[in-house]
């Protein structure tokens, strides 16, 4: 892990407990930032998300291929997270919305839905293969 001022950068290969360094990272920003426990669980939630993702279906479970994450508090008290794999990425704008009665039994999709409905900013660039969150404090 590096530290630099405000802003952190983890590089970890994609083995699921690898996924335990977010708990971490999210209560050194909790505390250093006094972030209420609504936002917390967002926070939690949907860059949970999108490690697993990265581990998952980015990489596919491959552990040389490494998941890379930068956090950073920007100006105004934004918490920007970002989250990318080494996968071929995916189309995020055809991610079926898990709501609609069609999908209701779909196992997929949930998490781009959540991540998007709780975070205050996403963006998805390099194909998919990068997710960008962020969280007003």
């Amino acid at each position: 892990m590096l530290i630099e001022a405000e802003k952190i950068t983890l590089q970890f290969s994609s083995q699921p407990e690898n996924f335990k360094m977010l708990y971490g990272l999210l209560e050194q920003f909790r505390k250093q930032y006094e972030i209420s426990d609504d936002v917390a669980a967002n926070i939690e939630l949907v860059v949970g998300e999108a490690i697993n993702n990265a581990i998952i279906h980015g990489n596919k479970g491959d552990a040389s291929k490494m998941v890379n994450l930068i956090a950073e508090l920007l100006p105004d008290n934004i918490l920007n997270i970002c989250v990318s794999d080494e996968g071929d990425g995916f189309d995020y704008n055809r991610v079926a919305d898990p709501t609609l009665p069609d999908n209701i039994e779909n196992p997929t999709g949930r998490g781009v839905f959540l991540m998007k409905h709780l975070a205050d900013v996403i963006i998805f660039s390099n194909n998919g293969s990068t997710v960008e969150m962020q969280f007003k404090l």
